[in-house]
């Protein structure tokens, strides 16, 4: 029964294109089936339940995958290492397919006998080798006679890897584990991936190698038990210091040795003139073996011609003849032609390889399997055209599968081959859509074609990559290559999104979502999955919406469980220094902070709980007018600092410097200019007091201050007030221009500045239409009490006047 639709299997029908050889067989009863969309025929959807860490992953091709927490008593224990049998199935996987047709001789492995035994020597003692070398060198020949001599020399034998396209080492610890244990419906986390790997004792040969630094750092201390093989270009980053690595380069041949690979791959001697020939493209190639396969093929090219033209030299040519005879004798390709022969060795191939080529070029280099290509060609033969650009040395392995070769794209774009490249892979990806969604396909078989797929996906149009990551996401997902995976969903969500499918977007980011989850980004997940969770809202899909609330649960819950584990870092407030006990003469804690000396008064004040950042000037409210910000920065009556006692305990408290608000500094050195002016005016004036004698007829006050008391209406002497002028007379009363002469003042006098305190004459002194008349002194004048600040008393006593002598009024 269907387990999403409840209704029976339909039965699977073969498909036309035979099952490569090296494929792995379907999964066992795992998986359910499921009706596909009608376009796929007799294709069936299939449902995979895999163990993902602590997590169940069913991959559902039609709804989505659903994700919970993981079954009691599934997964958690490591599975059982694959046996000798196993081993060997594994490693003809591991190899590219077997090609259709007599098999094709392989190239002799010459003057690699010293390396050869160099690394078999290497790796049975434990070491890693890095092994380098340009493109051509054999360093692939080289690694497969190395593997067949180190069979029997790890308990675990050897594995092959492909480090193409990987540039960190997850993926690759992935691959080994799959290599080396029998588990084809999990994948561990990290932790468990790590603890189990650690257990693996073999022989790695990973070719075509991208990465190093940390990365291969990484691969190398998590598999301590192995030894590695690397094979590398010149242009790989290369190892850090501490990777303890074995070096070794592969340079290029000898002269004999390409003589002899040249007649190896023509099947005679070589005449002089080629001998020649030879010579110059061994200078010109520095000795590469894949420059002399190409040469092999192209002098056989020119003894098939000059055969079947000699053949033919009887015979007139027929009148509906399209193809021109070819001259008596090809000659032998110039040295530039052998330097790089890929579009020779292109027009002289058949009709369907040159296709190939064209789809090979489309797709970034990458040849489909060779069982695509007579849908993607459109002639039925078309499968041979592989073993025929094999033998061209236009192809060079690379993992499961084949790609042009180096400097042949590039060789080929030049000749045109890549005009046609956007209708190429629109067809390829268009054929790979109906292809990975047949259920006949294995999740396996989609891996294999990971790159052909992603190549397809990358050049196609939107429509068609929509489609095509649709059905290969799914199948990519229960073959456990996640990369693929998740770079597959990510080309499908920007296809979505530019081709406004919201339902296949919704699809892509619900994926997303999973598959960070199943990785421990929790935040990538969230993300992910709201955002489906929108689309899908707006879209009415109550199904999506609740497996996407299943998946954002999973992820609150592992937020929390991390939060629980690792509570964050809670900060506790600074430890206050004891308070000192204060002392006869300490100021109170009130006036603990002034304006005048409020580091001093500090040291001895009582330490509050809380310390306030910002010292208070004055009043503990802000000053609204100009005149109260002046009183505050500047007062009249500056008090005397009491006396620093200090502190009683060993710690002394921290010196702290007064921070004024900046509105306050700038209003107080605004107001300077006034203040100086003020105190000129007094100085100059004397007292405002109507009762005050202008002249020296009566009693006056002391000019000379006693210790202690401040003259009220003059400016203090604490060291910021400018002194008087001793020479400048006191006004006289009966002085037009004084204050006290008149109220209305003479406009060909100087104004006078204004004082702070207004003067106002008292009610029974009325101004007589004669003129002012002075005031009557008073035997014994009483000045008025200072004005204590707003802030705080005034601790200093009240001053007292006395009677002044004729002689000290000034």
């Amino acid at each position: 029964m269907d387990r999403t639709q409840g209704q029976p299997e339909p039965v699977e029908q073969p498909v036309a294109a035979p099952a490569p050889p090296t494929t792995a067989p379907a999964p066992p009863a795992t998986a359910a089936a499921a009706p596909a969309p009608a376009a796929a025929g007799s294709a069936v959807a299939r449902v995979v339940t895999l163990t993902a860490g602590d997590f169940t992953l069913t991959v559902n091709p039609v709804d989505g995958s659903e994700i919970e927490p993981r079954r009691p008593g599934t997964g958690g224990s490591a599975p059982a290492k694959r046996d000798a049998a196993g081993r060997a199935a594994r490693d003809a996987a591991a190899r590219p397919p077997v090609l259709p047709g007599p098999a094709a001789p392989a190239p002799p492995l010459l003057a690699r006998e010293e390396e050869r035994e160099r690394l078999v020597r290497l790796l049975g003692r434990g070491r890693s080798v890095r092994l380098t070398g340009p493109a051509g060198s054999g360093r692939s020949s080289l690694l497969d006679a190395v593997a067949a001599d180190c069979t029997r020399l790890a308990p675990d034998g050897v594995v092959r890897l492909s480090g193409y396209g990987h540039q960190q080492a997850g993926e690759l610890l992935h691959a080994l584990y799959a290599a080396v244990y029998e588990a084809s419906h999990e994948r561990p986390e990290r932790t468990q991936l790590l603890s189990r790997v650690r257990d693996i004792g073999a022989i790695v040969l990973l070719d075509d190698l991208e990465m190093g630094g940390a990365a291969l750092d990484e691969l190398l201390s998590a598999t301590p038990e192995c030894a590695y093989l690397l094979a590398a270009t010149p242009d790989t980053r290369a190892p850090s210091d501490g990777s303890h690595l074995e070096e070794m380069f592969l340079g290029g041949l000898g002269g004999a040795d390409c003589v002899e690979l040249l007649e190896a791959g023509i099947g005679r001697a070589l005449t002089e003139e080629e001998t020649a020939w030879a010579g110059d493209l061994r200078f010109a190639s520095e000795g590469l073996p894949l420059r002399f396969v190409q040469a092999a093929a192209l002098l056989r090219q020119r003894d098939e011609r000059n055969l079947s033209s000699a053949g033919d030299e009887d015979e007139e040519p027929g009148v509906f003849e399209e193809r021109p005879r070819d001259a008596a004798v090809v000659p032998l390709p110039t040295l530039a032609e052998g330097a790089a022969p890929a579009e020779l060795l292109a027009s002289r191939v058949s009709e369907s390889a040159r296709a190939a080529l064209r789809i090979a070029c489309a797709l970034g280099g990458e040849l489909p399997h060779h069982a695509h290509l007579p849908a993607l060609v459109g002639d039925t033969h078309a499968d041979a055209a592989v073993a025929e650009l094999l033998g061209c040395g236009l192809l060079t392995p690379v993992g499961t599968r084949y790609r042009l070769a180096a400097g042949v794209a590039r060789q080929l774009e030049e000749a045109a081959y890549g005009d046609t490249a956007a209708e190429e892979a629109r067809t390829a990806a268009r054929h790979y859509a109906w292809w990975t969604g047949h259920a006949s396909v294995t999740p396996d078989r989609v891996a294999a074609e990971a790159d052909a797929v992603l190549a397809a996906l990358a050049g196609a149009d939107v429509v068609a990559a929509v489609l095509l990551a649709r059905t290969a996401a799914p199948a990519l997902a229960a073959s456990r290559h996640w990369e693929a995976w998740e770079r597959v969903l990510r080309s499908g969500a920007e296809a979505a999104r530019k081709a406004g499918e919201v339902a296949e977007q919704a699809y892509f980011h619900h994926e997303l979502g999973v598959l960070a989850l199943c990785e421990g980004r929790l935040d990538r997940a969230r993300a992910e999955l709201e955002a489906s969770i929108g689309l899908k809202g707006a879209l009415a899909d109550k199904r999506g919406t609740v497996a996407g609330r299943r998946a954002l649960a999973l992820v609150a819950d592992r937020e929390k469980a991390g939060v629980e584990v690792s509570p964050p870092l809670r900060l506790e407030p600074p430890a206050l220094a004891p308070a000192s006990v204060p002392t006869a003469g300490t100021a109170p804690a009130a006036e603990a902070v002034t304006t005048v000396l409020p580091v001093a008064e500090a040291v001895t004040a009582p330490v509050a709980p809380v310390a306030s950042v910002v010292p208070v000037i004055g009043s503990s409210e802000a000053p609204t007018t100009l005149t109260e910000v002046f009183e505050e920065a500047f007062p009249l009556n500056p008090k005397p600092a009491p006396p620093v006692v200090p502190a009683a305990g060993p710690m002394r408290a921290p010196r702290r410097q007064p921070l004024r608000r900046p509105v306050l500094l700038a209003a107080a050195g605004a107001l300077t200019v006034v203040a100086l002016g003020t105190v000129m005016a007094l100085a100059m004036s004397g007292s405002d007091d109507p009762g005050t004698p202008a002249g020296g007829d009566g009693p006056a006050a002391s000019s000379t201050p006693t210790p202690g008391a401040s003259v009220p209406g003059v400016p203090g002497t604490s060291g910021n007030d400018p002194a008087p002028d001793p020479g400048t007379p006191a006004p006289d009363a009966s002085d037009p221009g004084s204050p006290e002469s008149t109220l209305t003042p003479d406009p060909n006098q100087p104004p006078r500045p204004p004082s702070r305190k207004p003067v106002t004459p008292p009610p029974s002194q009325k101004p007589s239409p004669d003129g002012p008349k002075p005031p009557t002194p008073d035997p014994s004048p009483t000045p008025p009490a200072p004005t204590p600040t707003p802030t705080q008393p005034d601790p200093t006593p009240t001053a007292t006047a006395t009677p002044a002598s004729p002689t000290a009024t000034s």
